[in-house]
Formats: structure tokens, sequence, C-alpha cells
């Protein structure tokens, strides 16, 4: 071969060699940026639920049989494109900025970096079909750690919330919890991505991946899995939905009052209003003889139990009416540096009789970090831009889980993103709960997304423990919720669910009995965490493919 053909050559490879790159780094990139538009919109107020169980397929056809490099960073940038789009109403809380943005995904973007690193790592180890098989139990692990570590925690979005409008593929969250559904959504994803990379490669093109592809009888195998862990739930669900509710009801009615929060800010300055604008919605409501009205988080205008003129015009009304009520009351009084001196301000429901006397209060369990109380303030002196100094005073946390007592009937009260916790819900119906009140006030997010999302999330605790749920948020959504997930009813004016104001009375069926979910707990993650464990550790016992 001529001088001349050799540089030819030389040339061609080179070119192949650049051209292999590009495609290399478009496949990485393109790819986990195309996963992550996908995972968006199957959440509020999107609702194109049907793509979640599609969604991972560009990113884990991508990375298969990859690197760990390459797990990692497509796996992240998949999370830099996810949880922006999902956290997108995060712009409408006051003081909430680009830079308190990027911190966030920053950090929820680790999640599934993580679940890209393990995934390759097994792949390259053991296989990729022992990968795919790995990773439904390594991205429940990890939506687990990331609804649980400590100040941390962010219960949400969980891939199984997108699916709350689907009563029907729901229902076995009362076995293995909402993390039930996530799994069954990730091994779906996996079944496709394997059989689609066994459709599109070429036998020429197979022979290169050097590993990267399920064989095709690994694939079936998979995609059988799937199908029949699908029909399972299905099945379950249909016949779960089939049964009969309790008999036993009782009628409730929840206030929507639609208070601006800057009225709420000031509400010292507005406290006429603020009760006129429910004593108005009560009296209504009254009208359908219901066995309990309910008021949103906060709707008293200062704290009752320490405004004794305040309790006293509440009290003179509620037994004018002569219906229980659960009030929301908080005010910025209840703000002290010294929380222990005031050991019972803080976000409470306070069940007033029909008399006129308190019952019983429930004191918010679990606070919202950095605005409701200051993690680890003891170790380090967070920044103003986090944390400003005029803001540093904090509420004070409840330790019991209230049940109330109405004719007989036990009911327990969530807070706030409460809802978000499956652990702390279950407690209150493992402790007795007949059915369950959720009391909110969502107006900080502006007429976004995020009430629906809360919304999600409260239809999967009512799976979960197979039992009702009445919502009273200032702005919306208030609803009811039975115990199958179906929202029964909800707050409307002129066809609006948020920021209008208004009430709804409807009777609700009392729980039957407790659901695996409700007396064990998180078994399932627990479960899932060890098989997640041993995939890892199996992997590391294996020569590098």
């Amino acid at each position: 071969m001529d001088e001349k053909s050799q540089t030819h050559l030389s040339s061609f490879g080179s070119k192949q060699t650049t051209g292999s790159r590009v495609v290399g780094l478009f496949s990485i990139t393109l790819a986990p940026v195309t996963s992550g538009a996908l995972l968006v919109f199957p959440f509020p107020r999107y609702d194109v639920s049907w793509l979640i169980w599609i969604g991972l397929v560009p990113l884990l056809m991508s990375i298969s049989g990859r690197s760990i490099k390459t797990g990692f960073f497509s796996s992240y940038v998949c999370g830099v494109v996810f949880f922006p789009g999902v956290f997108s109403w995060a712009f409408a809380i006051p003081g909430y900025k680009l830079v308190h943005q990027a911190i966030l995904v920053f950090y929820l973007s680790f999640y599934f970096a993580l679940f890209g690193s393990i995934f390759t790592h097994v792949g390259k180890r053991s296989g990729v079909t022992y990968a795919h098989l790995a990773a439904p139990f390594v991205w429940v692990g990890l939506e687990y750690m990331r609804s649980n570590l400590t100040f941390l925690a962010l219960p949400w979005p969980l891939l199984s919330h997108s699916q709350y409008k689907h009563p029907l593929i729901i229902q076995f969250a009362a076995i293995t919890g909402a993390y039930g559904v996530s799994f069954l959504i990730v091994l779906v994803n996996c079944a496709i991505a394997a059989i689609l990379s066994s459709l599109l490669f070429t036998q020429k093109q197979k022979e290169k991946t050097d590993n990267q592809l399920m064989s095709k009888r690994d694939g079936h195998a998979l995609a059988g899995l799937a199908a029949l862990l699908v029909a399972i739930a299905l099945l379950y669900g249909s016949v779960s939905l089939s049964k009969p509710l309790s008999t036993k009801r009782i009628k409730l009615s929840v206030l929507q009052g639609n208070i601006d929060k800057s009225q709420k800010d000031t509400d010292l300055n507005h406290d006429r209003h603020i009760l006129q604008r429910y004593a108005a919605l009560s009296r209504q409501a009254s009208e359908d003889n219901p066995d309990l009205i309910v008021w949103p988080e906060a709707a008293t205008p200062g704290f009752i139990l320490r405004n004794m003129r305040a309790f006293n015009n509440i009290a003179s009304f509620v037994r004018k009416i002569e219906i229980p009520f659960l009030i929301g009351s908080s005010e910025f009084s209840k703000f002290a540096k010294d929380p222990e001196a005031f050991a019972k301000n803080g976000n409470t429901a306070v069940f007033i009789s029909p008399q006129g006397e308190v019952l019983g209060q429930y004191l918010k369990i679990r606070l919202l970090p950095f605005a409701e109380y200051l993690p680890l303030e003891e170790i380090f002196n967070w920044p103003d831009f986090i944390i400003p100094k005029k803001n540093r005073n904090w509420e004070y946390p409840g330790k019991e889980y209230t049940l109330f007592t109405l004719d007989g009937t036990r009911f327990g009260t969530i807070i706030c993103w409460e809802n978000a916790f499956p652990d702390l819900f279950r407690q209150f119906v493992k402790n007795g709960a007949d059915f369950m009140l959720n009391i909110t006030n969502e107006g900080w997010f502006g007429e976004t997304a995020a009430p629906y999302q809360f919304l999600a999330m409260c239809v999967f605790r009512s799976v979960e423990n197979r039992i009702s749920m009445a919502r009273a948020a200032n702005t919306g959504i208030s609803c009811f919720i039975d115990p199958y997930g179906r929202v029964t009813g909800r707050v409307l004016n002129n066809g609006k669910d948020i920021f209008v104001d208004g009430y709804l009375t409807c009777e609700i069926h009392l729980s039957q009995q407790k659901t695996f979910f409700t007396n064990y707990g998180e078994i399932f993650v627990y479960i899932t965490l060890a098989i997640s464990a041993l995939f890892i550790a199996l992997s590391f016992m294996k020569a590098k493919k």
C-alpha cells in the first residue's frame, strides 16, 4: 500500500473516532435530558400520567453497560432537568430565589446520580441483566433515603405520585406503601428499555456494544416479570375496589376562606374581616347539619388559646351554631428564641365542643426546616441568603399523635406538609383513628402545581391506610378522599378549586380495618434496601466484565 493510501485510511479512521465521540457525547446528554423532560409531565398539573411508564427508558438505554462515570453524569443531568420542572412552583414562595432553587436541584440530583452509578457498576461487574433487575430496588431505596434523611428529607415528588388519579393501579400501596408503585414503574421502564435495545441494534452493532445489551431471552423474561406484576397489581386493585365501604359514616363540612396571604401576614389588622369570612361560611355549612365543621390551618386571627378576647368571640359563635369545630390556629407571637419557654406555642389544631369548650389540641410534629425551625443551629451559622437574621425565630414542635373523639368516633389531624410523611400519618391510624383531617394553607404557592402535588400525596395516605380523609385548605384544594384514594368532592367556585372561597359538606366512610402497611409500616422498603445491598455486594465479588 502506498503512502498516499495509508494517509487516507489514517484520516478516515480519525474522522470515525471523532464521529463516535460526538455520537457518544450526544447519547449521554440528549437521552438523560429527554428522560428528565418526560418525567416532569406525568406530575400535576400536566398529569400526562402514562409518560412515567416510559420516562426512564432513554436514560436506561444510554447508560446500560457504560462506565460508572457515564452513569453518574447522565443520571445527574436527568435530575437537573427533572427537579426544576416539578419544583417550578417554588418561585411563588416569598423570598425564594434562583440561588435557593440551584441548591435544591444540586442536592436532589445526586440521588439520580447515585442511581446511575449503582446501575452501571452492577452492569459492569455482574452484567446488564442484573443491573436491570437491581434498578427497581435501588431506585426505591434512594427514594426512601431522600424522603427520610434528617432535615434534608423531601418526600416528593416520588414516581408513584404521578398515578394518584388512577385508583386501580395504586391499591397495592396498602401493602407496600407508595414506594411499591414506584418499584413497579421502574421495573416496567427497565423491561421496555431492554426490549427496545434488542430491537433497535443490529447484530453487528450488538457485537460491538461490549456487554451493553441484554440477551433477547433475558429481555423477554424481564418483560414477562413486569407484565406479571402489573397484572397482579391491577387484579388486586380490581378486587379491592369491588369491596363495599363501611356503612358507618360521619358528616363533615370543610371551609375554604381564601384569605390573602398579605392579610394573614398582618392578621391583627384584618381580624374582623377574617372572622366574618369564616363565620359566614360556618353558618352556611351548619344548615347541612354536619357532625363537625373544619377550618383550615392558621385560620384564626391570633393564637386563640392565649388571647381570651379572641377565644371568647369564637366560643360564643360556636355555642350559637351548636356544632363541634376543629380550628387551625397560629400567629407570630408563637415564635420565641427559647421554645421551651412557650411550650404550647406552635401550629395548632384546636377541637372545640358545641358548648364552646376546648376538648383538646394537636401541635404540629413535623416542622418545615428553614421555615419553622432551624436545623443544626448549634453547629452551623447559616448564611443570610438562606436564613435572614430577621427570620431567625422558630416554632415549638409537638410530640404527641393526638386523637380527638367525636360521638365515639376518633380522628387525627395533620397540618400542612405532614401529609408528605407516610410513617407519621400511619401512626394516627395505628393508634385508632377512624378518619383523618388535613388542615393546610397553601396560599404561599400561588396558582401553581403545588396544591395538586400535595393532593397527590394525600391520595396515597388514604390508600395506604384505607381511611377517609377531609382536607380544609385556606386557598384550596379543600376536598374529601375515600379509603381507595378517590376524590369524592372538592370545594369549587365557577369551576375553580384554588383561590376561591366556599365550603363543602360530605358524608365520609369510617375505617373498617387496618392495612398491612398501617400495622407493619415500610417493611417493603426495608426488603428493597436489603436486596439492593445484596446486588451491590455480589457485584463487588465478581470480576469486571
